[in-house]
C-alpha cells in the first residue's frame, strides 16, 4: 500500500522527527520518517527490539544445527580438514557480506530488502527492471528456504525414528506427510501466536545456546578423539574429482548453508523498534555468535566421526546421529542429542515462514506478482499478511509432493534457496559499489561502512560470486540423471517466467519501490 496525501499530511509531523513519541504500532520517531521517506504505510505492529530480532535471526540461521545436518556434503567433498576450513572461509565471506548488507538496512529498513535496495541504488535507467528480477529471486529464495527446511525437519523425524526402530523402513510419503506437519506448525505460530513470536524467539534462543554448549561437552567427554594434524590437514577428493583442491571447492556448499539467510531481519523490518539501528547491530552479531558456534561444532563433529564411511552411510540418514550413538553407546543418550537439534531445525522454519510471507507480502504491495491486492492483504486485528503466511504453507506443502516420486528433484528445487537469495546479494552489493565507485550519493544511516566501504562492498562481490558458481555443481564429475544438480535448469526457468511475466504485465503495473520515495526537508 503507497501513501497517498491525504496519510502524507497526517502523519507528516511523526515522521520528520517532530514528534519524539514512541508509538506501539508504529515505532519510534526514526522509524516513522523512513516510513515516510520510503512511501509506505505502516500495516504491522512493531513488537520487536533488538533482543528478540536478533533471537529471531540466530534461530533462523541455526547455524550449528545446520553444519550438522549437512555435514555429509563437506565430509564427501574435502573431508575433515575440508570442512573445517571451509566453513571459516564462508564465515569470514558472510561476515564481509552481512556487513554490507547492514548498511543497506540501515539506510533503507524496509521487509522488501534486497529489491527495494536495488530500486534505490541502482542506475536509474535500470533500476526497475534488475529490481523486479531480484524482488523474484527473493521470493524464489526464500519460499523454496520454507520447504527445504521443512523437509530437513521431517527427514530428521524419520531419522530419529530409525534410530529408536532399526525395523523401520522409511518411505517417501512418510517425510512428506512429516513436512506438511512441520509448515503447518509453523502457521500456527505466525498466525495465532504471532504476537507472541518475539517473546518466542527470544525464549528459543535460550535453547539454541544451553543446547550447543550440552551437546559440545558431551562430545568432548565421551567421544574418541581423532588426530589434530590429521582432522586439520587431511583433505579428501571422496567425490571423485580428480583434485583435492577442487573437491574441497565443492564441499564449500557445507559451509555456505549455514550461513545463509543473514537479510531475514531486514524482511521483518517493519515490525521492528528503531529498525535503523537495531538491524546492524542484530545482522552483524548474529554472524559472528553463529559463526563461532557453527565453526566451533564443526571441529568438535571431526574429531568425533571415527569411521567416516560408517558415519556417512547411517541408516538415519544424518551423520550426527550416528556420532551421537557412537559416542554415548546410548539410543535413548543420542536421542536426547538429537531431539535438540530436531527442535531447532523446526523452529527455524517457524521464522522462515514469518521472513518468506513478509518477503512476499512487500513484493505484492509493489504490484509486482498476480494477484497482489490479496497477498498484500493485512487484516484488521491479525496484524500479519495472512494470504501471503497460507501462500507459503502451501508451496511448502506442494514442493514436499515431489519427494514421493524423486528426493533428488526435491533437493534441486529446494537448492534453489541458495542461488536464489545469492543472486540478490550479488547484484544489491553491486550496486553499492556502482554508487561508491562513481561517487554516487549514499543515504544517510546509522551504520556507516566510511571510506572503508568499497573495499568492503568488492571483497563482498568477489565471495559472493565464487560461491554462486560453485553452488551449481553436482557432487561428482560424472553424475547420474537422479545424482545431477538440476539447479541450474529450474533457476533458468524460473528467470525465463518472470521475465515474460514483466515483459506481458509487469511493466505496466510495477514502478519499483524508488518510484513512491519522498524526500524529507531537512
Amino acid at each position: 500500500m503507497v501513501v497517498d496525501d491525504k496519510e502524507v499530511s497526517e502523519v507528516n509531523d511523526a515522521a520528520i522527527g517532530l514528534n519524539d513519541d514512541v508509538d506501539e504500532k508504529k515505532g519510534n520517531a526514526a522509524d516513522r520518517a523512513d516510513m515516510y521517506r520510503m512511501g509506505k504505510v505502516q500495516e504491522m505492529r512493531r513488537n520487536f527490539r533488538f533482543l528478540s530480532i536478533f533471537g529471531f535471526s540466530m534461530i533462523l540461521m541455526a547455524s550449528w544445527e545446520f553444519s550438522l545436518s549437512v555435514s555429509t556434503i563437506g565430509l564427501v567433498n574435502g573431508g575433515t580438514a575440508g570442512l573445517i576450513w571451509m566453513f571459516f572461509v564462508c564465515w569470514m565471506g558472510f561476515l564481509l557480506v552481512n556487513t554490507t548488507m547492514a548498511e543497506m538496512a540501515s539506510m533503507a529498513p524496509t521487509t522488501g530488502g534486497q529489491y527495494h535496495w536495488v530500486s534505490e541504488f541502482a542506475p536509474p535507467q535500470y533500476q526497475k527492471f534488475i529490481s523486479y528480477l531480484m524482488g523474484w529471486m527473493c521470493v524464489l529464495g526464500w519460499q523454496t528456504s520454507c520447504a527445504s527446511s521443512a523437509f530437513i525437519a521431517g527427514t530428521q523425524i524419520q531419522g530419529l525414528i530409525v534410530l529408536n526402530s532399526p525395523d523401520y523402513v522409511p518411505k517417501p510419503w512418510h517425510g512428506t506427510l512429516l513436512t506438511v506437519a512441520v509448515a503447518a506448525f509453523s502457521v500456527l505460530f505466525n498466525t495465532v501466536l504471532a504476537r507472541k513470536l518475539p517473546l518466542i524467539d527470544a525464549l528459543i534462543l535460550v535453547i539454541h545456546i544451553f543446547a550447543f554448549f550440552g551437546i559440545l561437552v558431551t562430545l568432548w567427554v565421551l567421544s574418541p578423539t581423532a588426530d589434530a594434524k590429521a582432522v586439520f590437514t587431511e583433505f579428501s577428493d571422496g567425490g571423485g574429482w580428480g583434485s583435492v583442491g577442487g573437491s574441497t571447492l565443492v564441499g564449500i556448499l557445507a559451509g555456505v548453508l549455514p550461513l545463509l539467510g543473514a537479510d531475514a531481519a531486514v524482511h521483518m523490518s517493519e515490525e521492528l523498534r528503531d529498525a535503523g539501528r537495531a538491524l546492524p547491530r542484530s545482522m552483524i552479531t548474529t554472524t559472528i555468535f553463529n559463526g563461532a558456534f557453527g565453526w566451533i561444532m564443526v571441529i568438535t563433529f571431526c574429531f568425533c566421526i571415527g569411521d567416516l564411511s560408517e558415519v556417512i552411510e547411517s541408516p538415519t540418514g544424518y551423520p550426527f546421529m550416528q556420532v551421537f550413538y557412537n559416542s554415548t553407546k546410548s539410543t535413548s543418550s543420542a536421542t536426547a542429542m538429537s531431539v535438540f537439534i530436531v527442535a531447532m531445525t523446526v523452529f527455524s522454519n517457524l521464522t522462515m515462514v514469518a521472513t518468506a510471507s513478509r518477503q512476499l507480502f512487500a513484493f505484492a504491495r509493489d504490484h509486482a506478482v498476480p494477484f497482489s491486492p490479496w497477498f498484500s492483504k493485512i487484516k484488521i486485528g491479525w496484524d500479519v499478511p495472512l494470504n501471503a503466511i497460507l501462500t507459503t504453507f502451501l508451496i511448502s506443502s506442494l514442493l514436499s509432493l515431489i519427494n514421493i516420486g524423486s528426493a533428488v528433484a526435491l533437493n534441486s528445487i529446494t537448492s534453489l534457496a541458495t542461488t536464489s537469495l545469492l543472486s540478490s546479494y550479488i547484484v544489491s552489493t553491486g550496486c553499492m559499489i556502482w554508487r561508491r565507485w562513481t561517487k554516487s550519493p549514499l543515504l544517510p544511516s546509522k551504520f556507516s561502512l566510511g571510506r572503508w566501504g568499497l573495499t568492503i562492498n568488492i571483497a563482498s562481490e568477489a565471495f559472493l560470486v565464487v560461491i554462486f558458481v560453485l553452488a551449481f555443481m553436482p557432487g561428482n564429475p560424472n553424475p547420474t540423471a537422479a545424482q545431477m544438480n538440476w539447479n541450474i535448469v529450474i533457476y533458468g526457468g524460473v528467470t525465463i517466467f518472470s521475465l515474460a511475466y514483466y515483459f506481458f504485465r509487469g511493466t505496466h503495473r510495477y514502478h519499483g519501490p524508488v518510484a513512491y520515495v519522498r524526500v524529507l526537508q531537512q
